[in-house]
C-alpha cells in the first residue's frame, strides 16, 4: 500500500510541518507512507508527472490559500490518468466548507476536516488492513467500489469503514456525502516531533509549535472559531528545543497564534533559549507586544542580539476598527512596548498592518501606516484582508460591504469604507514599502528622503506614482537600478540636494555588501587608492569610502533645513563585512578620523 501525502509550498526554504506531523503520528503505517514536497514555482505538469511516477495507491493532499488552484488542477488531472486511487484533501482551505467542495470535484473521495493527526492515523489503518483496497471513483455505478470502500468491508455495519473515523466528509457507496463527528484535538504531548531527521530540512525554515489554538477571537482570523487552547509540557518542550540548538539550526519559527498568552509558558521557553543559547540560532516568535511584563521585558534584554525575533501583529491603530473586528489590544502600551524594545537593540521585530478590515477606510488606514511606521521596526508588513472560509467576516461579507477575489488567495477588492482604486493606491505603498524599506537596502537614503514628506505614507505612494507613470512595474530591476531610478525620482522631487542622495546611496550599497563594481556616480577608486590599501589589507573583507558628506549628521537631521553642509575634505568610511549587525545584516561601519574610529549609529 503506498499512501502518497503532497505539499505544496510557497517557497522553496518553507516546509509543511502538517504533513510531517500526520506522517509521523501515523508511525505504524511508516512502511506505506510517503512524503513530497513541492513548491508553487513548479509547473502544475511537473508535479503531475513526479506524483504519477510514485504510483500511489491513496492520494491525500495539503491545502491552504497559497496551492489550493494547484490542487484543483492536480486532482482533476490525476484521476484522468489513475482514476481507482481515491483521492483525500485536509487542511483549512477544505476544511470549513468540506462539502462544496467535494460537489464541485466528485473526484475526490473525501475531506479530513479539521485537526488531522489521528483522523489520517485511522484512514491510513482503513487502507493498509485492506478494508479500502477498491478501485477509485471512475468504477461501475452500485458496485460500492471506488469510493474507498471495499465490497464486503461492511460500511454502516460498524466494523471499521470510513463512518467509524471521526473527522471525515466522504461520499458512501451510492455517491452521497457523509460527515462523521468532530475529531477532539489531541494533547499536544501526543503530538509527534517531526524534526529527527534533519537532512529533510537542509537551508529550509523549521516551523515549531508549542501551544494550538489563540485565547482571542480577530474576526479575520481562523483561529477564532477554535475552541480551547493546548500547551505541550515544557519538558518535552526543552528536550525539543535542545536538538534544534545541538544541531545548530540557523532559524526556528514558532507557529504559536500568540506565543506569549501564557506569562509562565512565554518565561520558561525563553529562559532555556538564554541559559542555553549556541550563539547561532535564532527563534522567532508570533506574541501580543501589549500583553509582555516588565519581567519578560527584562528576560529579553538580557538575550543575545539575534537570539530571538518578535512578529507583531498591530492591524491597525483605528478605535473603531479594532472594536469590530474584536481585537483585544492595548495601542498605547503596544508602542511603548515596541519602543523599549527597539531601544534595548538586540531583538528584531516585524509588525504587521492589515488593509481592508471593517471601519477602515483612505484616511484612517493611511494613519495607522503612519503611526506604526513611526515605530520604527526592522520590518513593516502591509498586507491585505483575505477574507477566509470559516471566519467571522466571510460569514457577515455583505454586512461589510466585502467584495473579493473569488479564488485563492480570497483577497479583499473592495468594503465599504474602500474603494477598489483606494486599495490600488494601497498597493503601490506596499510595494515600495517592500522595495525601499522592508529590504534593509536603502536605510539612510530613506532616512533623507522621509524628511521631504509630512507623512511616510504619502512618501511610498509617490514613489509608486513615480514607478507606475515610467511603466517600472513590469519589468525587475538590478540593486544599481533602483538606486538609479531613486535619483530619477529626486530630480522631480528633491533636485537642490542630489548630492546628498548620492552619497547616501553609495553609502547603503556598501553598507549592505562589498559590491563587485562601483556606481556610476560614486569617484573613482583611483582618487584615494592608498588610504584605501591601507586601511583594506589585500584578501580581507573591508572597503573603504569617500563621502564630503558627514553621514551621522544627516542621520540627526530632522529637517530639510537642517541637512549638513558639504565638508572642505572627505571623510572616510570603513565597512567590516566579518563584523555584521545580527539584526539587520548590515555591516559594522567605522568613520576614520585623526586614527581614532567611531560607529555610524542609525
Amino acid at each position: 500500500m503506498n499512501i502518497l501525502l503532497i505539499a505544496i509550498n510557497a517557497k522553496y526554504i518553507h516546509s509543511n510541518l502538517a504533513v510531517y506531523s500526520l506522517k509521523a503520528y501515523a508511525d505504524e503505517y511508516q512502511e506505506h507512507v510517503r512524503l513530497m514536497e513541492f513548491t508553487i514555482n513548479h509547473r502544475t505538469d511537473y508535479i503531475l508527472q513526479e506524483i504519477y511516477k510514485q504510483h500511489p495507491d491513496v492520494l491525500c493532499f495539503s491545502c491552504y490559500i497559497w496551492n489550493f488552484r494547484y490542487v484543483q488542477e492536480l486532482v482533476t488531472e490525476f484521476h484522468k490518468l489513475a482514476p481507482e486511487v481515491p483521492i483525500w484533501a485536509g487542511g483549512p482551505e477544505v476544511s470549513y466548507e468540506a462539502e462544496a467542495f467535494l460537489e464541485a470535484y466528485p473526484m475526490v473521495q473525501g475531506v479530513m476536516a479539521g485537526e488531522g493527526e489521528a483522523t489520517f492515523r485511522e484512514l491510513c489503518r482503513f487502507y493498509a488492513d485492506g478494508l479500502g483496497s477498491s478501485i477509485g471513483i471512475g468504477s461501475a455505478p452500485g458496485s460500492g467500489m471506488g469510493m474507498g470502500i471495499a465490497p464486503g468491508s461492511g460500511m454502516g455495519n460498524k466494523d471499521g469503514g470510513l463512518e467509524e473515523i471521526s473527522g471525515l466528509v466522504f461520499r458512501d457507496r451510492e455517491g452521497k456525502l457523509m460527515r462523521t463527528p468532530a475529531r477532539e484535538p489531541l494533547p499536544m504531548d501526543e503530538l509527534p516531533f517531526c524534526y529527527e531527521n534533519l537532512q529533510d530540512f537542509a537551508n529550509r525554515i523549521i516551523y515549531y509549535e508549542t501551544s494550538r489554538g489563540c485565547p482571542f477571537s480577530c474576526s479575520y482570523c481562523l483561529s477564532s472559531i477554535e475552541k480551547g487552547l493546548r500547551f505541550r509540557s515544557l519538558d518535552l518542550v526543552e528536550k525539543e528545543l535542545q536538538f534544534f540548538l545541538d544541531h545548530r539550526v540557523p532559524q526556528v519559527k514558532f507557529v504559536d497564534r500568540t506565543f506569549n498568552c501564557s506569562h509562565s509558558h512565554a518565561l520558561s521557553v525563553w529562559r532555556y533559549l538564554k541559559e542555553h543559547d549556541n550563539g547561532v540560532t535564532n527563534f522567532h516568535f508570533e506574541i501580543s507586544a501589549d500583553l509582555l511584563t516588565e519581567e519578560e521585558l527584562s528576560l529579553i534584554a538580557s538575550m543575545r542580539p539575534g537570539l530571538i525575533q518578535l512578529e507583531i501583529g498591530v492591524q491597525s491603530t483605528h478605535a473603531a476598527t479594532i472594536r469590530e473586528i474584536h481585537r483585544t489590544m492595548d495601542l498605547p502600551r503596544l508602542k511603548q512596548v515596541v519602543s523599549r524594545v527597539r531601544s534595548m537593540g538586540n531583538v528584531h521585530q516585524h509588525l504587521d498592518l492589515i488593509a481592508g478590515l471593517p471601519e477602515e477606510d483612505y484616511g484612517s488606514f493611511a494613519e495607522s501606516f503612519r503611526q506604526v511606521y513611526a515605530m520604527k521596526p526592522q520590518q513593516l508588513q502591509l498586507g491585505f484582508l483575505k477574507v477566509l472560509k470559516g471566519s467571522y467576516l466571510y460569514e457577515h461579507q455583505e454586512e461589510y460591504g466585502l467584495v473579493y477575489q473569488e479564488f485563492p488567495p480570497y483577497e479583499v477588492m473592495r468594503t465599504r469604507w474602500l474603494s477598489y482604486g483606494e486599495i490600488l493606491k494601497i498597493k503601490l505603498v506596499e510595494e515600495m514599502l517592500e522595495v525601499y524599506y522592508n529590504s534593509g537596502q536603502f536605510g539612510l537614503t530613506v532616512k533623507v528622503l522621509e524628511l521631504t514628506e509630512d507623512s511616510p505614507f504619502d512618501l511610498y505612494l509617490k514613489l509608486g506614482e513615480f514607478y507606475e507613470r515610467r511603466g517600472l512595474f513590469a519589468m525587475n530591476h538590478s540593486r544599481i537600478r533602483r538606486c538609479e531610478i531613486l535619483l530619477e525620482y529626486i530630480e522631480e522631487q528633491d533636485p537642490l540636494h542630489r548630492d546628498i542622495y548620492q552619497e547616501t546611496l553609495t553609502f547603503d550599497l556598501y553598507y549592505r555588501e562589498r559590491m563587485k563594481s562601483r556606481p556610476p556616480w560614486a569617484p573613482p577608486l583611483s582618487e584615494f587608492k592608498e588610504k584605501f590599501r591601507e586601511y583594506c589589507p589585500k584578501g580581507k573583507p573591508m572597503h573603504l569610502e569617500a563621502f564630503w558628506y558627514d553621514m551621522e549628521e544627516i542621520l540627526q537631521a530632522e529637517t530639510l533645513g537642517a541637512y549638513p553642509a558639504k565638508k572642505d575634505t572627505r571623510q572616510f568610511f570603513l565597512f567590516s563585512y566579518e563584523e555584521r549587525d545580527p539584526l539587520t545584516g548590515q555591516a559594522k561601519a567605522q568613520c576614520i578620523r585623526r586614527n581614532h574610529g567611531r560607529i555610524c549609529g542609525s
